[in-house]
Formats: structure tokens, C-alpha cells, sequence
């Protein structure tokens, strides 16, 4: 999935910046530039770095996509 439309980033692109070390949206736009633009993907960004931080040994358990997980009742 694209994160960063103006940058052409993907997910993965984010997950493997943030897993190798970046804890800011900003952090994430000086590697790959996404969220350095129009800033539309930073939310989304910081939701996958959140992600990678509930789960900081062995990092994120599943790749981020950007789309909130949703209660299934």
C-alpha cells in the first residue's frame, strides 16, 4: 500500500525505515521523504511507528498497512 502518494512510499518502505531505527515522522522523511511534502501521510506514518513501538521486542508482529484495525464484535 502507498503511505506517501507525492513520494510514491510504501508501507513496507516505512516499516523497514522504522525498524531500522527512525521514531519520528520526521525521522521517516529525511530517510525516504515521505511526510516531508504535504504531510497528508504523517499521520498514518506515525500510526505505523506507534505500531512498532506497542511491540518493541521483535518489532511490529505484522506489517503496518496504515488502515486501523477494526473490533469485530
Amino acid at each position: 500500500m502507498f503511505v506517501c502518494l507525492c513520494t510514491g512510499t510504501t508501507s513496507q518502505a516505512v516499516n523497514d525505515i522504522v525498524a531500522s531505527g527512525a521514531s519520528t515522522s520526521k525521522e521517516v522523511a529525511d530517510v525516504c521523504g515521505a511526510g516531508g511534502d504535504c504531510g497528508r501521510c504523517r499521520r498514518t506514518i506515525r500510526a505505523i511507528i506507534a505500531a512498532h513501538q506497542a511491540h518493541p521486542v521483535g518489532g511490529c508482529p505484522t506489517p503496518f498497512n496504515g488502515c486501523p484495525s477494526r473490533a469485530r464484535s
